[in-house]
């Protein structure tokens, strides 16, 4: 079977232009930023190209304290002392310290990736086998012209295989490894870092192995069972602090005051226990979901049931016995 390829045609920069504070821009209809075509076998299937994602957080200019004009920022030639405009610039790789490679524009371009602007697929895997702590960017894919009906037959094939496409994209000089996906019955595709760009989890010290007490691991699935929820949905989630930064800036454009909230107390941590039991006393009731099945008796937790002081039994005044028997005797 031949290999599968995307002819992307055009830009799309993933920068986005500079943001103010306050403004919303208003929400428009997704436009393409490119146009390409994807080869499966003897299949060709114009597509378009779509920015996914744009941040939206709060951002500050850098102001002169005491006049509050905006300030420039300038390259300094910290050997001569002066300020070089970046005419006068040249890249360079440092090899060891201080010592740099030079390089000019037109050396790096011959470095770069050629410019084909092709996306080829050189593999299918299991979705379940792709960890997201590769995925860096996204960007959604969709039909171009004549292409509407091959498009959602691919995507609806690489959703019934549970399969993801790995392959390169050649743009802006780099070679970049890519992932495209089935997504809401089309496609979507992420750029992905290199393994040497991920740093191994097996650095992180996570402590020796432990052994939980029956009561630990029923309160905490008990905990779990009570923040559960059936999907997630992150339309319920808020960015607290950029709706802050916008209240205060709307009360200093009125004179009015903003005030410091205190500093939240650090965590005090407890017995893991008494930490359990607080945060099952405390979390709210988990929203109604369809009954889950019960486990074995064999698999649940031994039930913990709080024993009262043990009462007293009658003395037994054996020496007045004893002299009554004789004396029947």
């Amino acid at each position: 079977m031949r290999g599968a390829f995307v002819r992307v045609k055009g830009d799309h920069p993933f920068s986005t232009s500079a943001r103010r504070p306050i403004t919303i821009p208003p929400i428009m209809a997704a436009r393409s930023v490119g146009s390409g075509t994807i080869s499966f076998g003897l299949v060709s299937i114009p597509i378009k190209l779509y920015t996914a994602t744009s941040a939206k957080s709060v951002s500050f200019n850098m102001l002169h304290k005491t006049c509050g004009s905006r300030l420039k920022q300038q390259l300094l030639c910290a050997t001569e002392n002066t300020v070089v405009e970046r005419s006068d610039t040249i890249k360079g790789f440092e090899y060891a310290r201080d010592q740099y490679v030079k390089f000019t524009d037109e050396e790096l371009k011959a470095l770069e990736a050629a410019r084909t602007d092709t996306l080829e697929l050189v593999e299918f895997v299991p979705a379940d086998t792709v960890d997201f702590l590769y995925i860096e960017k996204t960007q959604f894919l969709g039909p171009d012209k004549g292409g509407e009906r091959a498009y959602r037959l691919l995507s609806e094939s690489l959703e019934r295989a549970k399969r993801v496409a790995v392959g390169r994209f050649a743009q802006r000089g780099k070679d970049n490894l890519v992932l495209v996906r089935p997504y809401k019955k089309g496609l979507i595709l992420h750029e992905c870092f290199y393994s040497d760009e991920v740093r191994s989890f097996d650095d992180v010290e996570t402590g020796g192995a432990f052994e939980f007490k029956p009561i630990e691991l029923e309160l905490a699935d008990k905990l779990i069972q009570q923040l559960d929820r059936d999907k997630f949905e992150p339309e319920r989630f808020r960015d607290a602090w950029a709706d802050k930064v916008r209240e205060a800036v709307e009360k200093k454009i009125a004179g009015e005051e903003v005030l410091t909230a205190p500093e939240a107390p650090k965590a005090q941590i407890i017995d893991l226990l008494e930490a359990l039991k607080r945060s099952v006393a405390a979390a709210p009731a988990a929203p109604a979901s369809a009954p889950k099945a019960e486990a074995p008796a064999s698999e649940r937790a031994p039930a913990v049931v709080a024993k009262g002081p043990k009462k007293a039994e009658p003395r037994k005044d054996t020496e007045k016995t004893e002299r009554k028997k004789k004396s029947a005797g």
